[in-house]
C-alpha cells in the first residue's frame, strides 16, 4: 500500500507560517491534486512529502510508515519537476537510467526497465538524443521515464506541464492520467491551473494562505463550493460572486436570507439567462466569442456579471438587457468568513 497521510502538518520559517494544520489522505493508486494560487502552500506541502523540507510539527506517513524526518532517498518516491531537471550532456537513455546507476541496479535490470519505459512513453527512437534535441513534450516524457524506471509506487509532480503550450498540456494531461491508471501509482500533483486539476484528479485539495479551503472530488468543488473563494477559483469562466445590491434584492427577495447585507450570492455564468421583460438590469461591456460559446460581460449597477451564451451571441457592446437565473442555481456565502450558507427561500444547501 502507498497511501499518503498528513496529520496536523505545520511549516514555519521564523515568524512566517507557511502551512497551518494540514490534514489529508491520498488513497493508494489515486491522483490527489494540490491546487491554488501562487503562495498558497501547495509546493511547500509537496516538498514536505518528498523530504526536501522538514515539517515544523505534525506527521507525514507513506505506506503506513512515519517518514516525517526521513531523507528523500528513504521514502521510496519519485518526483517530476517543473523544469524537467534533465542533464543536458547526457542522452535520453542516460537521463532515464541515472538514478538506477546511482543505486547500482544490475545492468540487465536497467536495460529491461529502460525498454519498458521507452516503449510505454514512445521514446524508443529518441534514446540517443540529448535534451536540446527534444521538444518540450518529449523532455517531459523523459522526466516521466525516469520516474517509471524507479519502480516506486508514489510519484510527486510539481507543476510538470506549466512550460508547455496549451495543446501540448492537454495531450500530456491525458497521457499522465492514462499512465497513472496503468501503473496504479499513487500520485500527488501540484498545479495552479484549475482545468488541469478538474481533468486529472480523483480528489482535489484547494489551498489558500497555507490552509485547506476545500477537499473533495472535482464535482464537489464545482457543484457545492464550500466557500466563495472555491466558487470563484473553480470553473472557467469563474463563478460570479455578487453583493446584494438593490437590483438583486428586488428580483430575488423571496430567495434571500432576512439579513440581506450579510451574504454574498454566487451564480455560475452558464446558469444565467437573458430575459426580455424581467430580471436584473444590465448593460453589455464586452463580448468574447469562443466558437461554441460566447462570454458576455455585463455591468449591473456597480457590479460585473459574466454569462455564457451558446454559439455566437447576437449582442453588441452597449446593449441593455435583463438577466435571470433559477433558484436552484444560487449559491449563498457568508459575507464575513465566506463559508457556504443555506437560504430560507428554498435554495438547496
Amino acid at each position: 500500500m502507498a497511501t499518503i497521510i498528513l496529520k496536523d502538518v505545520c511549516k514555519s520559517w521564523g515568524n512566517i507560517e507557511a502551512l497551518t494544520r494540514i490534514n489529508f489522505e491520498c488513497e493508494n493508486g489515486k491522483i490527489l491534486v494540490l491546487l491554488g494560487p501562487s503562495g498558497c502552500g501547495k509546493s511547500t506541502t509537496l516538498r514536505l512529502i518528498a523530504g526536501l523540507e522538514t515539517p515544523t510539527s505534525g506527521i507525514i506517513e507513506i505506506g503506513g510508515k512515519d517518514v516525517s524526518n526521513l531523507p528523500p532517498v528513504k521514502r521510496k518516491i519519485s518526483m517530476v519537476f517543473q523544469n524537467y531537471a534533465l542533464f543536458p550532456h547526457l542522452t535520453v537513455a542516460e537521463n532515464i537510467l541515472f538514478g538506477l546507476k546511482a543505486r547500482k541496479v544490475p545492468k540487465n535490470e536497467q536495460k529491461k526497465r529502460l525498454e519498458n519505459a521507452a516503449d510505454l512513453l514512445g521514446l524508443s527512437s529518441l534514446l540517443q538524443r540529448r535534451p536540446a534535441q527534444l521538444s518540450g513534450g518529449q523532455r517531459q516524457r523523459v522526466a516521466l521515464g525516469r520516474s517509471i524506471v524507479a519502480q516506486v509506487s508514489v510519484c510527486l509532480m510539481d507543476e510538470p506541464l506549466s512550460n508547455l503550450d496549451a495543446k501540448l498540456r492537454q495531450e500530456m494531461r491525458q497521457e499522465i492520467r492514462t499512465l497513472q491508471q496503468r501503473l496504479k501509482m499513487t500520485m500527488i500533483y501540484v498545479t495552479h491551473d484549475q482545468v488541469e486539476a478538474m481533468t486529472i484528479a480523483d480528489k482535489i485539495i484547494l489551498m489558500k494562505d497555507g490552509k485547506i479551503e476545500q477537499h473533495g472530488t472535482p464535482e464537489d468543488l464545482y457543484n457545492r463550493p464550500a466557500t466563495a473563494f472555491t466558487g470563484s477559483f473553480i470553473g472557467n469562466p469563474p463563478m460570479n460572486i455578487l453583493t446584494p445590491d438593490p437590483e438583486i434584492k428586488k428580483n430575488f427577495s423571496s430567495l434571500l436570507p432576512p439579513s440581506s447585507n450579510s451574504f454574498l450570492l454566487g451564480i455560475r455564468p452558464e446558469n444565467i439567462e437573458i430575459s426580455k421583460d424581467s430580471g436584473i438590469k444590465g448593460q453589455v461591456k464586452a463580448i468574447e466569442y469562443l466558437g461554441s460559446d460566447t462570454l458576455v460581460v455585463c455591468r449591473s449597477g456597480e457590479q460585473t456579471i459574466t454569462l455564457t451564451v451558446k454559439g455566437k451571441a447576437t449582442l453588441s457592446t452597449g446593449d441593455k438587457l435583463r438577466l435571470i437565473w433559477k433558484p436552484e442555481h444560487i449559491h449563498l456565502f457568508d459575507a464575513g468568513d465566506g463559508r457556504r450558507m443555506t437560504s430560507p427561500g428554498g435554495v438547496s444547501p
